[in-house]
């Protein structure tokens, strides 16, 4: 499981011109799902992505996790960041998940976000989405369950 983090000011997501999720201050979590991802990946990124300490403290410290500045989380699913490009000029999407068990653990991974974060939103699974943001900082980070949990 793969997912680019982005601290943001604000961010929306919308299907056929319709605002379908948005948050004010907090994280977009673009996620993307292996084929042979597991709801232990979806927790272990669920606790970095809660946990990660991104925003200032009184001393402007990237110090503070979003649950402590009581911030918002939007969830887009993105299969494209398993897309490999390494042959030729069109991406590869072997690696990700079918959408059958990809909208699955992308399911369970919101409802577990959810449980959390109140303010919780999120795009439609599969959709043709446009997501706009404003970036705080920019603060942006790459994250690999897989490679994250072994190492």
């Amino acid at each position: 499981m793969r997912a680019v983090l982005q601290r943001v000011k604000k961010a929306s997501v919308s299907v056929n011109s319709d605002i379908v999720g948005q948050i004010d201050h907090g994280i977009l979590i673009l996620l993307g799902i292996h084929k042979s991802d597991s709801r232990q990946q979806a927790d272990y990124l669920i606790d970095k992505c809660l946990g990660l300490r991104i925003f200032s403290d009184e001393n402007q410290k990237m110090n503070l996790s979003l649950c402590e500045v009581g911030g918002g989380v939007l969830v887009v699913s993105q299969f494209t960041l398993y897309g490999d490009c390494s042959k030729g000029k069109r991406p590869s999407f072997t690696e990700a998940a079918a959408p059958g068990p990809g909208k699955e653990l992308y399911d369970y991974f919101v409802a577990k976000i959810k449980e959390s974060i109140p303010q919780a939103a999120t795009g439609v699974f599969g959709a043709m989405m446009d997501v706009n943001l404003v970036n705080d900082g920019p603060v942006t980070f790459v994250l690999d369950a897989k490679a994250e949990a072994t190492a």
